[in-house]
C-alpha cells in the first residue's frame, strides 16, 4: 500500500505528392527539422511498452456517472445511474459500464486528475495530449506547438517494418463545428513529417479504404518501382553536395514500401476479421475504430490515437441531456470497444507491451445544471491507463465526496504524459530541436507516476 490509496489485485503521403519528392521541392516536407533527441543523463531507458492506443474521450467524459461515482451524495450530484461491482474488489463502476467491469482488474484508474488549465476545449485537450498548458482560452493547431507524444514516437522510436509509425483515426476532431482543427495531435515544432497518417474513412462502412494507402489503378506495382528508381538516379547526385537529402531518400524509400507492399493493406483489412469479433466490438465508427487500432500496433504501428468526436461538442461534451445520452449511445459504444480491446490483446499477447490510456480533456461538474446534463470541470476527473508496465487493479489517488477536488495524491496531465513516455522508452527531460535549433524537453512539467507501475 502506498500513498493515494493504492489498490493491487506518420507519414502522411499523397500520391501525387510522393512523386515530387527528390527534387529540390522535397526539402519543404519538413525532414531535417529535428535534430536526434538527446537525453541528459546519456544512459539508454529500456521501454516496457512497443506500441501504445490513446482512446481520447474528446468533449470531457463525466467521472461521476462513469468510474468516480459518488452513490452517497444528494441526487442532483450523485445522477441517475447505480453502482455495479467490478473485477477490482470494493471497485464499482458505472452499471452502463457492465463489460469494461470484468475487465477493470487489468487497468489502473487515476481519479485525482485536475489541471490549472481553463475550462475551454482546445486549452485542456492540448494539455491532455501534450503534458503542456498554451495558456489561452482556445484556438486551433498551430505550427509553433509542442508535439504529441505519437510525433515524438515516430521520430525516436520509428516502426521497424512496413507500417505507419503513428496513425490518428476516425476524425480530425475541430474545436466546435465547423472551428478549426484542435491542438494536441500534430507534430508542431518537429514538422509535417512527423504528423500522424490520417484514417478518416468510417472503418464500419461496407466500402472503408485508406486514402493515398494503395496505388491508384492506373499505376501497377512494376510502373511504381521504375518511378523509383528514377527518383533515386534523379537525387543522387544532389545527396553528395547536400547531405541532408538522405532523409529525405528515406522517406521517398518508406513511402513506395507503403504503397506496393503487403503488411499496410492487410493491417487496414477489416474483412480479414471474425464477424463475431467485429461485433464484439460494437459495429460503429468508434467501436471499428478500436478494433483497427488493435490491428495496426499488431502489424507494428507504434502509436494510434483515437478522438471520440468529430467535433469537440458532438459526444462527449453533454451540457443537456447528460444521461440519455451517455445509457443510450456514448456508454455502451465505449463499454463494447474499451472492454473488448483489453481482452483481446491480453489474448493475443500483446497488453504485456502495448499500453492503452483511456483520457479527456477534463471531467464534468458534480452539481448537475438545468438542462439535465453536467458542464465543464478541470478540478477533477479520471483517466484509466492499462497494459505495459502498469500495475493491473490500481486505484491511485481520491476525490472528495462529491467529485470536486482531489483529496489525495492530485496527477496533472503532464504527470500522465510524462509516464506514457517513460513506458515507451523515453525519458520526460529528453531534448527535441525545432526549426530554428532551439531544445525543447518533450515534457518538462511531468513526474513520472511510479506508484502505478508495475
Amino acid at each position: 500500500m502506498v500513498s493515494g490509496r493504492l489498490h493491487s489485485s506518420a507519414f502522411p503521403i499523397a500520391r501525387r505528392g510522393l512523386l515530387r519528392i527528390g527534387t529540390g521541392t522535397a526539402t519543404c516536407a519538413g525532414m531535417g527539422v529535428v535534430a536526434a533527441a538527446e537525453d541528459q543523463s546519456g544512459q539508454p531507458l529500456l521501454p516496457q511498452a512497443d506500441h501504445c492506443i490513446v482512446l481520447f474521450l474528446n468533449g470531457g467524459p463525466s467521472h461521476l456517472d462513469m468510474w468516480d461515482m459518488k452513490p452517497e451524495a444528494p441526487l442532483e450530484i450523485r445522477g441517475e445511474f447505480s453502482p455495479i461491482s467490478s473485477s477490482i474488489p470494493g471497485v464499482p463502476v458505472s452499471e452502463h459500464l457492465p463489460l469494461l467491469a470484468r475487465q477493470l482488474h487489468r487497468a489502473a484508474l487515476i481519479r485525482s486528475m485536475h489541471h490549472s488549465v481553463n475550462n475551454s476545449h482546445a486549452a485542456a485537450v492540448y494539455a491532455a495530449l501534450t503534458g503542456h498548458d498554451r495558456g489561452e482560452q482556445g484556438g486551433g493547431a498551430r505550427p509553433t506547438d509542442n508535439p504529441s507524444p505519437g510525433s515524438v514516437v515516430a521520430k525516436l522510436r520509428p516502426a521497424k517494418n512496413q507500417t505507419l509509425p503513428y496513425i490518428s483515426l476516425p476524425y480530425k476532431t475541430k474545436e466546435g463545428a465547423g472551428g478549426p482543427l484542435q491542438p494536441g495531435f500534430l507534430a508542431g515544432f518537429m514538422g509535417p513529417t512527423f504528423d500522424p497518417f490520417w484514417v478518416l474513412n468510417n472503418p464500419d462502412a461496407s466500402d472503408f479504404h485508406v486514402d493515398n494507402l494503395a496505388l491508384p489503378q492506373s499505376v501497377n506495382q512494376q510502373r511504381m518501382t521504375d518511378r523509383s528508381q528514377l527518383l533515386a538516379g534523379l537525387g543522387r547526385g544532389l545527396r553528395s553536395s547536400e547531405p541532408s537529402l538522405t532523409a529525405i531518400d528515406d522517406f521517398q524509400h518508406r513511402a513506395f514500401e507503403l504503397l506496393t507492399g503487403d503488411a499496410a493493406q492487410r493491417a487496414f483489412n477489416l474483412n480479414l476479421e471474425n464477424p463475431e469479433m467485429r461485433a464484439r466490438y460494437g459495429r460503429n465508427i468508434y467501436g471499428q475504430s478500436t478494433l483497427l487500432a488493435r490491428r495496426l500496433v499488431e502489424a507494428g504501428t507504434r502509436f494510434v490515437t483515437l478522438s471520440w468526436a468529430p467535433d469537440a461538442n458532438a459526444t462527449w461534451d453533454t451540457h443537456g441531456d447528460n444521461f440519455n445520452k451517455l445509457k443510450r449511445t456514448l456508454l455502451p459504444q465505449f463499454d463494447a470497444a474499451c472492454s473488448s480491446l483489453l481482452q483481446d490483446l491480453d489474448e493475443r499477447g500483446l497488453l504485456q507491451r502495448t499500453l492503452v490510456c483511456v483520457l479527456g480533456d477534463f471531467g464534468r461538474t458534480p452539481r448537475i445544471n438545468a438542462n439535465a446534463g453536467r458542464d465543464h470541470w478541470n478540478s477533477c476527473y479520471t483517466v484509466m491507463l492499462a497494459g505495459a508496465g502498469i500495475r493491473p487493479g490500481t486505484i491511485f489517488g481520491a476525490s472528495d465526496r462529491t467529485g470536486s477536488v482531489p483529496v489525495e495524491s492530485p496527477v496533472s496531465p503532464g504527470d500522465v504524459i510524462a509516464t506514457i513516455y517513460r513506458l515507451l522508452g523515453i525519458r520526460s527531460t529528453t531534448q527535441i530541436y525545432d526549426s530554428l535549433g532551439r531544445p525543447h524537453e518533450v515534457v518538462p512539467q511531468g513526474r513520472v507516476l511510479s506508484e502505478i507501475l508495475g
